[in-house]
């Protein structure tokens, strides 16, 4: 009977109606083949999405070691000398500079607290570097400081979003995360993005290396400091590692099936994420292990194998630039000087100074500082009025509108001072320079367009700098 009906059907359309019929139908399923055979095409050329991507145009620096110093470290102690502010230590701050501005702690009609440190001029750029930088300083030719950063957000965690994300909420892409994003990684036995913290983790969490609403292979890969490196890279207990190479093999031909079925490109990340968890048993061990270094470069960094600090991180970092890896975070915690600033920079000055000129040396050293964009600075700034009482150890209350910040290497324009703030280091009098402008002149540098490299979520394409961005070419070589 229902054959007889279709014949019935099939007799009452016209040949023109059944052409043109058909045709749709045969088209929709030609059209449906071949976008399935694309999508399997596409993902077989790119089974590691971490592969590497040519930027969109030639390239200063291939990688990048960005050192964040959680806490805000004070310029007006390192990199911005202001005699006027110490001439009118402890007077009244002018109140047209105050009116309407918000601050973290500060109450009242604070007074101006005047630095206790001295500067100098240094290299043959005569940039002005604080006494408490005395290996640093030797550097002073081959850094770019800006003196005149400005953010948007005074409190820590919002402001630490902001530097490392762009943004100061949670949900955005961090920067290393943009970068492995756009130019992915020339290792594939270590992580793309490596994350190491000294001391405690800042405010904002594991969001300042998040990857956001990009693919979340492009999240920052942090290193632990005791134990194993990294969770659960080890095999368990009683399993050799051919068994596991086995079982990976099998696994890995079930996830093939489902790719060529499919299509998926989350199936070839899951691939290429295994695989490279595999090698990393082999690398990661060995990458940690500075006991292979010599007497004398622990000597040059003031490392202690087999000890949690800064200089170790500082090591750590030039040994994963060197094996490819393309972004290098460390967050170094104990910046936040709201009382005894004298003292406490004195203190976390003597962990940072040593370490980060033996980074920038030994670099240099093996050709690497050419190719490497080093980054140093924190969420904000501290402000030329004091917080405390002014006989009794006083500190500095967090500074949106103007702080420095410093690059060298990678096509950094070394022995420049980018900037200028006003006579008491409050705002900046000559090239203002946002945390966006920072981002694109980083993109820059790395050979990206800040302005094109971009990841549509939600209905909208997405950046880095959002609207805005731009490049200072008073800082590029």
């Amino acid at each position: 009977m229902l054959s007889q009906i279709r014949g019935e059907v099939l007799a009452s359309m016209t040949r023109r109606e059944l052409l043109s019929r058909g045709g749709v139908a045969l088209s929709s399923l030609a059209l449906t083949s071949l976008l399935q055979a694309e999508t399997v095409r596409a993902a077989k050329l790119r089974t590691d999405p971490l592969a590497a991507q040519r930027p969109h145009f030639p390239a200063r620096a291939k990688n990048v070691i960005h050192l964040h110093m959680v806490g805000a470290p004070s310029q007006l102690e390192l990199f911005d000398n202001k005699p006027e502010l110490k001439r009118h230590h402890g007077n009244l701050v002018p109140e047209h500079l105050i009116e309407g501005q918000r601050f973290a702690f500060l109450r009242g009609h604070p007074r101006l607290l005047g630095s206790p440190v001295s500067f100098e001029r240094c290299g043959e750029s005569g940039m002005e570097m604080s006494e408490l930088l005395p290996h640093l300083k030797r550097h002073a030719d081959d850094i770019a400081v800006v003196r005149t950063l400005r953010t948007e957000e005074f409190n820590h965690g919002p402001a630490q979003l902001f530097f490392q994300t762009g943004l100061g909420n949670f949900g955005r892409p961090s920067l290393g995360s943009w970068v492995t994003y756009g130019l992915g990684s020339e290792n594939n036995e270590l992580p793309a993005f490596v994350v190491l913290v000294t001391g405690s983790t800042a405010g904002a969490g594991n969001s300042l290396w998040g990857s956001g609403f990009l693919p979340t292979e492009h999240q920052g890969v942090e290193f632990r400091r005791k134990g194993e490196p990294v969770l659960f890279l080890s095999d368990p207990a009683g399993v050799r590692r051919v068994d596991r190479r086995r079982m990976l093999d099998v696994l890995q031909e079930l996830n093939q099936r489902q790719l060529h079925s499919l299509g998926d490109p989350s199936i070839a990340a899951r691939i290429a994420q295994y695989e490279k968890a595999f090698r990393m048993q082999v690398s990661v061990p060995e990458l940690a292990d500075l006991g292979a270094e010599s007497p004398e470069i622990h000597e040059l960094y003031g490392t202690k194998p087999g000890e949690s600090s800064f200089a170790n991180n500082c090591l750590l970092a030039r040994r994963l630039i060197e094996r490819g890896v393309r972004f290098v975070q460390l967050f170094d915690s104990g910046w936040d000087h709201h009382d005894n600033i004298a003292k406490n920079m004195r203190r976390k000055c003597r962990q940072l100074d040593q370490p980060v000129a033996a980074l920038l040396q030994d670099l240099k050293s093996r050709g690497l500082l050419d190719e490497t964009l080093v980054v140093w600075g924190g969420e904000f700034g501290r402000t030329p009025m004091l917080q405390g009482k002014l006989s009794a150890g006083a500190g500095r209350d967090h500074h949106k509108d103007a702080y420095s910040v410093w690059l060298a290497g990678g096509g950094v324009r070394g022995g420049t001072t980018y900037g200028k703030t006003d006579d008491l280091g409050y705002f900046a009098a000559e090239n203002s320079m946002h945390i966006n402008d920072l981002h694109a002149t980083i993109l820059h540098l790395l050979g990206m367009d800040h302005e094109k490299l971009t990841h549509r979520f939600q209905g909208r394409d997405f950046r880095l700098t959002d609207v805005a961005g731009q490049v200072p070419r008073e800082l590029l070589a």
